[in-house]
């Protein structure tokens, strides 16, 4: 009888132990004040961690619905931050040599003109800053390369001094929004034409001048992989699908252009044999 009531007060006991491992188990930790302020500071910019630090928490691993929506947020960040030197490069290289050397002129117009009409576009449509962020700082960059090209191909023609006016008396008026909604959208539908045809000239130029010239390799690497990058954030973010197919037309043209740097970069030649020839 006294074995049977000790065992008894035995289960009972690793019961007890067990019931209170569970519950310790079970219960999340409390919140740090500095996650607190973190999370508060994060969702002022529009990235939720709640739902990743509330599995983490519980000690389980956040679900793909949980993870790719922040995932996305922090790459449409990550690109934004990126934008703003994605340019340097080329824009280093041409005053550098201060040659513009095989650079389609026309290309690097209608770049500006893509990403003003992109721009005014997403700003029109209200979506998130993650999800068009860098538009800013390339228009940007792009405006300043092309005020390059023109200083190093004076003397410049009347017709470029003619499409030079037109764009700064019509880009105020398209990034304001004060045209007509359906004109809008016309415009935005045909920024991936233009987008592509800013492309066409220099692949054609590369092509036909078996050089890349001026053309830089860090300028065209960051511009493929933001590319890329950008349509799986205009998938996650529900963006408008002209604005994924932009996307994806920029992933095909630029890693064209990519291609062409790698193929027909020239090796380099070493002192030894510069004196042997």
């Amino acid at each position: 009888m006294e074995n049977g009531s000790l065992k008894l007060f035995k289960w009972i006991e690793i019961g007890e132990i067990q019931s209170e491992r569970d519950t310790n188990r079970k219960k999340p930790k409390k919140k740090t004040e500095s996650v607190v302020k973190m999370e508060k500071y994060l969702s002022a910019i529009g990235i939720d961690v709640s739902c990743a630090l509330n599995s983490l928490r519980h000690g389980t691993i956040p679900h793909k619905d949980c993870l790719l929506p922040l995932i996305s947020k922090l790459l449409g960040y990550a690109i934004v931050a990126a934008s703003t030197t994605v340019k340097l490069p080329q824009i280093m290289k041409i005053l550098k040599h201060q040659s513009v050397r095989g650079l389609s002129m026309i290309s690097f117009e209608l770049e500006v003109v893509g990403y003003t009409i992109a721009l005014a576009y997403c700003l029109h449509k209200g979506l998130p800053f993650s999800a068009y962020g860098e538009l800013l700082f390339l228009l940007i960059q792009a405006l300043i390369l092309v005020a390059i090209i023109y200083y190093y191909s004076r003397p410049l023609r009347t017709t470029t001094w003619i499409r030079a006016l037109i764009y700064c008396a019509v880009a105020p008026t398209i990034l304001a929004g004060q045209i007509d909604p359906f004109l809008f959208e016309a415009l935005y539908a045909s920024q991936h034409a233009i987008f592509l045809f800013a492309r066409i000239p220099q692949i054609l130029k590369n092509f036909s001048n078996r050089s890349t010239g001026e053309l830089s390799f860090l300028t065209s690497l960051m511009n493929s992989a933001g590319s890329m990058v950008r349509v799986f954030t205009s998938l996650q973010e529900n963006a408008p699908k002209s604005v994924v197919m932009g996307s994806a037309i920029g992933v095909a043209t630029n890693f064209t252009i990519l291609s062409q740097i790698l193929f027909y970069q020239k090796p380099r030649v070493t002192e030894k044999e510069k004196k042997t020839k």
